[in-house]
Formats: structure tokens, C-alpha cells, sequence
């Protein structure tokens, strides 16, 4: 029965109200999306003025002087108690001893050294240029400005004994504005090595130079984009080999009318002149060595035929003869010459030449032992003179005389350059070699060098060098390596004594001997 009803139950459809539910999550998103502003607080400003309240100025001024009392002057001016009696009393004492003192030489020719003297050497400056140092350049050239102020240095390779024919430069730096060592304050691009450098003795921006190709060049450091102000190009009567001395001389009757005077390899001395053309050097002068002229002394080995030229290495002008200069040669001879000899080079093509080569060869010294690599000439004698080269001497000689007065062995090694002290009498320099640069004092009864200079760490040859002649406690040194090195002297090597023109009297007079 329940089984029936079951079966009979149905179900019909019903319609009721909707059934809602908001979404949660939906109204949290648009709670979060609303817009939000942010204002700060209004900002109030306000101007004012500031005004001193009043202005007052004072003054003082010295009280008036009391005119009533009177300038006393002469027996009746106040005087210290006791003073008159005592000038009275030592009145004869006093005038006896300045009449004594007037009468002494006790301080005869001294004279006071204001600046404060140093007793050692030191290196004030050690200049090496980037680019002489990544193309392994020597300095081959180093001179200074006729104000002291500027070091002008040339630059190029030796190479085996042999110069090198590519590019260098020449470099000069300010030592008044503030050294950088790496920095110059001048560089010249040069096509070849220069060999040779001559600052004007009157104008600091004019330099004279000489190139391994035989040219003569003179450059003015003012002029920035083209500073070649002069040169001498390949011309048939120039030098064909390296020039190894350029120098400015005067040799007319004004002194302000300097010519430049160059040597080379091949024997010839020419002088050059700048004409109303400014950008060409003019020959005025020349001179050629033959074997042939050259008057021969007894130590004398020549070599070669007669008719050969003499190669130079070396040239130096007399301070007190201008007509009087001295050549090194490589085979190792010592000559004074004489730019007034009238007598024609044998040589075939002199005589066809705009300007005729003449001989100039006077006299002849003993011979060195190889070739004549420096000369220079005392400026306080005016017979004495300085010679080195590779036989690693130094011989002091005089224009008296062939022999050498005295021989100093310096080195095993070459000698690149010596040079007397522009302020004392007794005293040269001279670069070796080894690096080094030897000192040596005349006076001293030893022949040892006095001071010895060489940078630390350094063993390359040292290949030229140079005083200042405005400031003499100054001396530059060229090094193979491109670095130059200013070294500052103690007051022992820089200050005069006042005996020392009479020991280099005595020396010069051992021409008799």
C-alpha cells in the first residue's frame, strides 16, 4: 500500500522570488581603485624691510703740537749725561784705527754672498716626454735660452754607432712656470733626427738647428701653426751630411748682426746668413778641410789620399777672437782655424761655386786617439780650451802650444761633451758613457772628480750637457734613454774664489815647460 502512494506523488513547477548575492570581492576592488588627492597647507609669505635706524661716523685726530716751545739746535740741543766727554776721550783712538783699516788688504777683492749656501747637489728636475720614451729617442741636443728660463732639447737615435733617419721632434720647457716632467711647453715635429741646437743669445723664441740630411733649419717658437722661420734646403753648396754643431756668431762690425755657422761629417764649415727673403738661409762664407792643407805636426798619421776631406765632429768659436775657431775631426785631429785665410780649398768644384770653399786651417795640435767628439773654449783665458772624445780624456790645451798642458783620464768609455763653468775658472763638466757626468775642479791637488752626478737607476749614456750661463748653479743633462735631468750645484762648484784667476794663470804658463 505505501509502495502505491509512493508512486503517485509529483511535482509541479512554483514560481518564487530571486535570490541575490553581491560579490565580496568586486566591491573590495572598487573600494581600492577610488581616487585619492593630496594638497599641502597654503604657503603665507610676507616681505620686509630692514633699515638702520641712524648713521654716525667719528674720528680722532693727534693733539696740537706745542708751539711755544723752541727747536733747540747745535752747543745747546740736551744731550746725555757724560756723552761729550766721552767722543773727546776716544776721539784719537777711533780715527787712528779707520786710518789702519784703510791701509790693510786684509779683505782686498771680497766679496758677500747674500744667497744662502748649499753644500749639495741636488736634482731639481727630471723631464721625459711620453713620446721620446715609446719610440726609444734619445736626446741628442740640449741648450738654453738667452733669458736662463727655457731648456730647448733635440731629439733622435744612434743606432750601432750610426744615426737613425727617422722622424723625432724637438721639446722645450718654462722652468719659471712651473715644471711638469711629462708635459712640454713646445714640441716640433723635425722629419729626421736632429743633431745639433743653438738658442739666440738675444731672442729667447729663436732657435738655430742642424738635421742628420745635412739641412740647417732656424724655428721661431712664437709662431704656432708653421714655426720654420728659415732653412737652408738640398742645395748644391749645403751640407750633404749630419750636421754636428750649429751656432749663432757675429763676425761683422755689429754684433747685433748674427749669422749661424754649421759643420758636418763631410768636411765643410759653412755660414749662413737670413736675406731679405726670410724663409731661406743664404750662404755667405765657406770653408772645406782637405788633408792636403791641413799643416801636419810631428804626432800626425793621416790617412786616405791628399785630396780627401776631413770629417768634422765637432766646432767651437773663441770668445775673445772672433776671427779664431777651433774643429774636431774623426780621425781624431785638434785645428785652429781662421775665418780671414784667403787660401782656396783644393778641392775641383770649389772654384765654380757662387760661394768658392776656402781653406782655413792654421795650426795643428797633437792628434787624439779617435775622433774629436767636443771642444769649448775658457771664457776666462783666452788661450785655454777643453777637448774630449771617445779616447775617454779630457785634454786642456792652449792656442800656444800643440801638446796638450794636461790630460785627465775620466772613463774607459766614450766622452760625449765637456764644458767649463760659466762661474768658476777652474772647474768643468764632462758626460760619459756610463751616464754619469764628472765634475772636476782644477784647483784641487787631485785630479779626482770633485762631484760625480747620476740619476738613480740609470746606467745609459749620458750624451750632452749644458750650463746656464744666467744661472750657474743650473746644468742640464741629456741621457740615451730621452729623459733630461736638472741638476742644481752646491756653492762649492758655483762661487769664485778669489785666487783662482792667478792658479789659472800658472796653468796657462806651463807653455814655457
Amino acid at each position: 500500500m505505501m509502495e502505491e502512494n509512493h508512486l503517485k506523488c509529483g511535482f509541479t513547477d512554483e514560481e518564487t522570488g530571486s535570490v541575490s548575492l553581491p560579490s565580496v570581492w568586486r566591491k573590495n576592488q572598487q573600494s581600492a581603485q577610488d581616487s585619492k588627492a593630496c594638497q599641502t597647507v597654503v604657503l603665507h609669505s610676507a616681505d620686509v624691510l630692514v633699515q638702520t635706524v641712524s648713521v654716525s661716523s667719528s674720528g680722532s685726530q693727534t693733539e696740537a703740537q706745542d708751539q711755544e716751545q723752541p727747536f733747540v739746535q747745535g752747543d745747546h740741543a740736551p744731550s746725555a749725561p757724560g756723552l761729550k766727554e766721552f767722543l773727546q776721550r776716544v776721539e784719537d783712538v777711533v780715527t787712528r784705527e779707520l786710518v789702519r783699516n784703510a791701509q790693510s788688504h786684509a779683505f782686498h777683492g771680497y766679496q758677500v754672498k747674500w744667497e744662502e749656501p748649499s753644500q749639495q747637489v741636488s736634482l731639481l728636475h727630471h723631464l721625459h716626454p711620453p713620446c721620446a720614451t715609446e719610440r726609444n729617442l734619445h736626446v741628442s741636443c740640449v741648450s738654453w735660452s738667452c733669458t736662463g728660463s727655457r731648456i730647448v732639447c733635440g731629439y733622435g737615435r744612434m743606432d750601432d754607432g750610426d744615426w737613425s733617419t727617422q722622424s723625432s721632434f724637438v721639446c722645450a720647457w718654462n722652468l719659471d712656470r712651473g715644471v711638469l716632467s711629462r708635459k712640454t711647453d713646445l714640441m716640433i715635429d723635425v722629419h729626421t733626427t736632429v743633431t745639433a741646437l743653438s738658442c739666440h743669445p738675444t731672442y729667447p723664441a729663436l732657435i738655430a738647428g742642424g738635421l742628420f740630411t745635412g739641412e740647417v733649419l732656424v724655428w721661431d717658437s712664437s709662431r704656432t701653426l708653421d714655426p720654420v722661420l728659415a732653412r737652408t734646403g738640398m742645395l748644391a753648396e749645403s751640407h750633404r751630411e749630419p750636421v754636428y754643431h750649429v751656432s749663432w756668431v757675429s763676425l761683422g762690425q755689429k754684433k747685433e748682426d748674427l749669422q749661424v755657422l754649421s759643420c758636418c761629417s763631410g768636411g765643410k764649415i759653412l755660414l749662413w746668413t737670413l736675406n731679405s727673403d726670410p724663409t731661406r738661409l743664404v750662404l755667405s762664407d765657406a770653408f772645406a778641410l782637405v788633408l792636403s792643407q791641413i799643416p801636419h805636426s810631428s804626432s800626425f798619421k793621416g790617412r786616405g789620399s791628399s785630396s780627401s776631406s776631413v770629417g768634422v765632429t765637432s766646432l767651437a768659436v773663441s770668445p775673445w777672437d772672433s776671427d779664431t775657431f777651433l774643429v774636431g775631426c774623426e780621425g781624431g785631429l785638434l785645428l785652429r782655424c781662421s775665418f780671414s785665410c784667403q787660401t782656396l780649398a783644393d778641392i775641383s768644384s770649389s772654384s765654380e761655386q757662387a760661394v768658392p770653399l776656402r781653406a782655413p786651417v792654421v795650426f795643428t795640435f797633437t792628434q787624439n786617439k779617435g775622433p774629436v767628439h767636443s771642444i769649448h773654449c775658457s771664457a776666462f783665458h783666452r788661450n785655454l780650451f777643453l777637448c774630449c772624445g771617445t779616447d775617454g780624456s779630457v785634454h786642456l790645451h792652449s792656442l800656444l802650444q800643440a801638446d796638450p798642458l794636461m790630460s785627465v783620464r775620466v772613463s774607459d768609455c766614450y766622452l760625449f761633451q765637456v764644458q767649463w763653468s760659466p762661474s768658476r775658472p777652474l772647474v768643468f763638466a764632462v758626460a760619459t758613457g756610463q751616464g754619469e757626468v764628472h765634475l772636476y775642479d782644477l784647483g784641487r791637488r787631485s785630479l779626482k772628480p770633485s762631484s760625480v752626478l747620476q740619476r738613480d737607476g740609470s746606467r745609459q749614456p749620458s750624451t750632452c750637457l749644458n750650463f746656464n750661463s744666467h744661472n750657474p748653479r743650473l746644468l742640464a743633462v741629456g741621457s740615451a734613454d730621452g729623459s733630461v735631468c736638472v741638476w742644481q750645484l752646491s756653492a762649492e762648484l758655483t762661487q769664485q774664489d778669489t785666487r783662482e784667476g792667478g792658479t789659472l794663470e800658472l796653468i796657462a804658463n806651463q807653455v814655457s815647460e
